[in-house]
């Protein structure tokens, strides 16, 4: 085992040169000692930039690139990923563990998680307003399969459906703002924070019609207020250019 005299890295035994810095590999006892070794190199010839000898090393010089997986077979895999999980489960809920259809929550999830792989893997071309929209109805078809366990169906009706419908809507609008409005930092941050203070208010209304009957803003009135003072300064920073580039140059986007 040899190592390089100028850089240190470990050599190969068939190595004329040092892969690293190409600094010769020469064996002293191959010319009767350092200083007949000395006295062989000062004779070689100087090799300038550009000359140098092409020499075969066990290390590849150039950089190999893997080529990337086919989005069609990479869809295919993991769809049958999905399938036999789903498939496994729900057979051993009939043959094995009976009694309670504890398969549906995981057949759910396989279902749901396969939609949201749609945009991602499958087919890419499909508009992301309509892969929003999938994903929440597909959101919605667990929740009710969900019902079949807890032998009740007013909370998906009265809580768990609306929720879904109120998140995709968001969703939806805030989509349509980021891709139809002007974007930028700034502008993203108002439609986040706008989108927040509505959803908390959302939430908290719906929760309140389902549990007690009546609308009574509290914590989502702290959030929204919160995230009304952010949209304030955010629009008072577009509106006024040197208060924009002062943001831009001090937080650096």
């Amino acid at each position: 085992m040899s190592y390089c005299v100028n850089c240190g890295v470990e050599l190969d035994a068939s190595a004329r040169e040092c892969p690293l810095c190409n600094t010769p590999v020469l064996n002293p006892e191959e010319y009767g000692g350092y200083a007949a070794l000395t006295a062989k190199l000062s004779q070689l010839p100087k090799v300038t930039p550009g000359e140098k000898e092409e020499v075969k090393t066990p290390f590849p010089k150039e950089k190999g690139q893997v080529e990337p997986v086919n989005r069609k077979d990479l869809g295919i895999l993991l769809s049958m990923v999905v399938l036999a999980t789903a498939a496994t489960c729900g057979i051993l809920n009939a043959l094995v563990f009976q009694g309670v259809l504890w398969s549906l929550t995981v057949i759910g999830a396989c279902a749901v998680l396969w939609v949201i792989m749609i945009p991602a893997v499958i087919y890419k071309g499909q508009p992301i307003y309509v892969s929003l929209l999938y994903d929440g109805v597909a959101v919605a078809i667990y929740l009710y399969m969900l019902t079949y366990l807890t032998r009740s169906k007013g909370w998906v009706w009265g809580l768990g459906i609306p929720i879904t419908v109120l998140v995709t809507v968001i969703a939806e609008l805030m989509t349509l703002c980021i891709r139809k409005l002007p974007r930028s930092f700034l502008t993203v941050a108002l439609y986040l924070f706008t989108a927040t203070g509505l959803l908390c208010m959302g939430l908290e209304m719906l929760i309140d019609r389902y549990l007690e009957q009546k609308i009574a803003l509290s914590w989502s009135a702290v959030v929204l207020t919160v995230c009304g003072i952010l949209d304030i300064a955010v629009i008072t920073m577009l509106s006024r250019r040197h208060l924009r580039e002062e943001m831009r140059r001090r937080l650096h986007f």
